[in-house]
């Protein structure tokens, strides 16, 4: 018994992956005379171990949850825009492909969370939970489409803050309308702080441009954007420190399900529960499958926005600020929902405001880094409007999270809050930016010459007429006489 207890998780793992190689391992050093008969069962047996390992895996991740039937919709959307031109159905069908493996993604990042422990956990979490929403920042960067990473990031800020905790709220207190739900306020403080902070580093930026400022134009802007977004990023690593090593007793990993008095309820559950449903190397494999998928739908998704946007008619501040988030995070809208009927608030708390802190803190500056390391002018200067809608939610969840209480009333509220914003980006039209500003002036002027000459020829074959019709007039003149 000592050495099967000596044993790690990962022997484990690859006994059970690998089950076929150790009983020939075994049954050749017990009796080499049978060598022959053994060697020539054995590839049988492992290709038949193997493709059931592999049929399990696939029917756990591939075939367990309805949201993947989804998923034929990426490949339909790669084959629509190889066979027409239609940007429209090209960029709704990837934003359908795209919202499974997002949800898949952070089921293969729960299960790698069960081998590596809470903290190395939450660090996964923090760099996975919001994956698709960086990976689509990415490649909008890479072509240079700075105003969509702003927005589509603003508007997952914006969706967790109003509409994830809205539902959770909402539909929490449907179920437990006889009762007021609560939460940890100490989470809740350190997350509004966290987003206060936030806000500062992108109100500064868009303030100096505003009031014109700067000591260096165009250049201060920028280069204070930059490092603010280094000093956000340590924050962030500060507060992950905080949150996973300092204070594990009042901020408990998302992965575990916590009741209101901070007791652990994961020893009442059945064993089953706790046990993961696939092995590491799976989740690592799983992981690095949806990465790449999301990756690819996320080129066609950033290539087609400005034509759905044409096509659509509708400006594109609203597909960036409200589609992107609501279709991206839809499985993250579903969890937090979920446990908030469950009455497990904290959990629901920390799927939508820690998404939202991740986000604000983490996703935003990296992009600044990223941008800084590509060439391009990524700043926190995220408009006059956008700025100001930021900080007016900032506000106005904190004064709701402040009592550490919870009802159907203030989920409604904040949802009414989310139509609000939804409803002045829709009629909002976002700035040209220096570039779109040159080629409206060139358009312009060309327009105007075309004008110039178009009214010269007209003139001048006005005047041809008068000419020729005066001339008229003297003939018949002079033949009457």
């Amino acid at each position: 018994m000592g050495p099967l207890d000596d044993r790690t998780m990962e022997d484990l793992d690859d006994e059970c992956l690998f089950p076929s190689e150790m009983d020939a391992q075994k049954t050749q050093s017990v009796d080499p005379n049978q060598h022959i008969s053994v060697s020539g069962s054995l590839p049988f047996n492992g290709n038949k171990m193997t493709r059931n390992g592999v049929y399990k895996s696939i029917k756990t991740v591939v075939f367990s949850n309805k949201l993947n039937l989804l998923m034929p919709f990426g490949p339909l959307a790669i084959l629509v825009h190889k066979m027409t031109d239609s940007n429209g159905w090209v960029f709704f069908l990837s934003l359908l492909g795209i919202t499974p493996l997002a949800e898949r993604l952070g089921y293969a990042t729960e299960q790698l969370a069960f081998f590596t422990g809470p903290t190395v956990g939450g660090l996964l979490n923090a760099t996975f939970g919001n994956a698709t929403e960086l990976i689509i920042s990415i490649y909008a960067l890479k072509s240079g489409m700075k105003r969509v990473v702003q927005l589509s990031l603003l508007g997952s800020i914006l969706s967790n803050m109003l509409l994830v905790l809205g539902c959770a709220f909402f539909c929490g207190g449907l179920v437990y309308h006889g009762k007021e739900q609560v939460f940890s306020k100490a989470t809740a403080v350190v997350n509004s702080g966290l987003l206060l902070m936030a806000v500062m580093g992108l109100l500064f930026p868009a303030v100096l441009h505003y009031t014109h400022t700067e000591r260096h134009v165009g250049k201060s802007e920028l280069a204070l954007s930059r490092f603010s977004s280094c000093v956000m990023l340590l924050a962030y690593a500060a507060y992950l420190v905080f949150q996973l090593k300092s204070q594990t007793d009042l901020y408990v990993p998302l992965g575990e399900e916590v009741n209101q008095n901070g007791e652990n309820l994961d020893n009442n559950d059945d064993d089953e529960d706790e046990a993961p449903e696939i092995s590491k190397w799976e989740s690592i494999i799983w992981l690095a499958i949806m990465t790449v998928w999301i990756s690819i739908l996320s080129d066609y998704l950033v290539d087609t926005i400005e034509g759905a946007s044409d096509a659509w008619d509708v400006p594109i501040a609203f597909i960036s600020v409200i589609l992107l988030p609501i279709i991206g995070n839809a499985a993250e809208h579903a969890s937090a929902i979920m446990f908030a009927m469950k009455d497990k608030l904290d959990i629901s708390l920390g799927v939508a405001i820690g998404s939202s802190t991740q986000i604000s803190m983490f996703g935003i500056p990296f992009c600044v880094v990223i941008g800084w390391m590509m060439g391009q002018e990524m700043d926190l200067n995220f408009q006059l409007f956008e700025t100001a809608t930021l900080f007016i939610t900032v506000i106005v969840v904190a004064f709701f999270l402040q009592e550490g209480t919870s009802n159907y009333f203030k989920g409604l509220m904040l949802i009414l809050c989310y139509l609000i914003v939804a409803a002045s980006f829709f009629v909002h039209e976002d700035p040209p930016t220096d570039g779109q500003f040159v080629r409206s002036f060139l358009r312009m002027s060309h327009l105007v010459q075309f004008s110039r000459k178009w009214l010269l020829n007209r003139d001048m074959e006005f005047g041809a007429f008068e000419r020729c019709k005066r001339q008229e007039e003297r003939t018949r003149g002079d033949l009457k006489k």
